[in-house]
């Protein structure tokens, strides 16, 4: 069935990576059977219409707190799950917020969705002919990434954290994420680098998604909502530091990062705890240290029980965008983040990640890299708080990109 707003493209490209948060057990065992596509302006409300689509292909998304038996063997040319991607616009529209700057990857759609089944003989990962960057069917040739263009200086950005560090002061908020964005020029074949992004250690969520002409590559470590045996979790992270023993003394030791990653937690309760019919929401782990990419990053626990009327649409719209990634109150901090950033999150701070028979599970688009086919764009921030120090807030956050652009150049 066809939704009004909703284009379906029966003839979706073919896998050039493990797609983002998908079961070990299909691994390079996708078929793309069809794709849902979203941009903002559209009509129609996308988490209704990705909804629609998702179940008209089989998919339990109109009850996802149910249990029971549920698990089942896929089989070759079953449907075994589908792809979704929600970009941080996407998830303003979903929440009724402040939609901020133009995204500098326009031609990737605001929602995507590719629903796959199980085959044994398909397109192998890595096999970049037919796809949009090679149309001709000839060798990309070797990959070259060019220099790296901010979207704002480091002045600017420090700036800008004093300017949210004003507005807590005022009582307009109390948290703030401000992020920025860099892009970079690059010819031949982006395979291999993508991979490279998707295997950094510690990427809970490392995958590729790839359209018409234009490629998604995450090494995120952090759920924005995972749900299963009618639980739903979200494991937020606020707090960063290099991966040392006296980076770990000193995060643990941070009353700034506890309090702000706190104040987050509290957030996201609260997103879990609007379902209608969930709960009770219990913190199952409070600043538990983990390691990615050579840095000590604080990550919670938030769950509940899951009502079995909680649909796809409602749940997206209670957790999109995540609460790590905008601020508290959180349309407050979208209207500040509007303001304030220069050039739009596009696929950065929004949702990537599986939807299957038993389970859906979405992390979040941090440590996230997008090629629209000329250039590649990278995306880090942090969350702001009145303690913050501007300079230290700018080293942060070329801490966490730093490893997404090495992965690309190869080293």
């Amino acid at each position: 069935m066809l939704h009004a707003g909703a284009v379906v493209d029966h003839c979706p490209l073919p896998p050039i990576g493990r797609p983002p948060g998908a079961p070990a057990g299909c691994h390079a065992r996708h078929h793309a059977l069809s794709a849902f596509r979203w941009h903002q302006g559209d009509p129609g409300d996308p988490a209704e219409l990705v909804a629609d689509f998702l179940a008209d292909n089989g998919l339990t998304v109109r009850s996802l707190g149910r249990t029971g038996d549920k698990y089942q063997t896929i089989g070759d040319g079953e449907i075994c799950g589908a792809s979704l991607y929600v970009s941080a616009d996407a998830g303003a529209v979903m929440a009724g917020g402040v939609i901020g700057s133009r995204s500098p990857v326009p031609g990737i759609p605001d929602v995507y969705a590719v629903v796959y089944r199980h085959a044994r003989d398909v397109t192998p990962t890595g096999d970049m002919s037919g796809d949009p960057w090679n149309p001709d069917q000839s060798s990309p040739g070797p990959w070259s990434l060019g220099p790296w263009r901010e979207s704002w200086t480091p002045e600017r950005h420090a700036a800008a954290v004093d300017e949210v560090r004003a507005a807590i002061a005022r009582g307009d908020v109390y948290q703030v994420n401000v992020v920025g964005h860099a892009s970079a020029p690059y010819t031949g074949d982006p395979g291999p680098a993508l991979r490279r992004v998707a295997a950094l250690a510690g990427a809970r969520y490392g995958g590729i998604l790839a359209g018409d002409g234009w490629a998604i590559a995450t090494a995120s470590p952090e759920t924005l909502v995972e749900v299963r045996d009618g639980r739903i979790v979200t494991r937020p992270i606020k707090g960063t530091r290099p991966a040392t023993a006296a980076g770990r003394r000193e995060l643990l030791a941070s009353a700034k990062e506890r309090a702000e990653h706190v104040m987050i937690v509290d957030l996201e309760r609260n997103d879990l705890a609007r379902l209608p019919g969930t709960g009770p929401v219990r913190v199952d782990e409070l600043f538990a240290v983990r390691e990615w990419a050579g840095l000590w990053q604080a990550e919670s626990v938030v769950s509940a029980s899951l009502d079995p009327g909680v649909g796809l649409a409602g749940l997206l719209r209670a957790v999109c965008p995540g609460g790590s990634v905008t601020g508290a109150p959180k349309l407050a901090a979208l209207a500040a983040i509007a303001a304030l950033e220069p050039v739009g999150r596009g696929v950065s701070m929004g949702a990537l990640g599986w939807i299957g028979h038993d389970h859906l599970d979405l992390g979040l688009t941090i440590r996230t890299v997008a090629l629209d086919g000329a250039r590649a764009h990278v995306w880090a921030g942090g969350g702001i708080t009145i303690d913050s120090e501007p300079a230290a807030e700018v080293e942060e956050a070329a801490a966490k990109t730093g490893p997404v652009r090495a992965a690309l150049r190869g080293q």
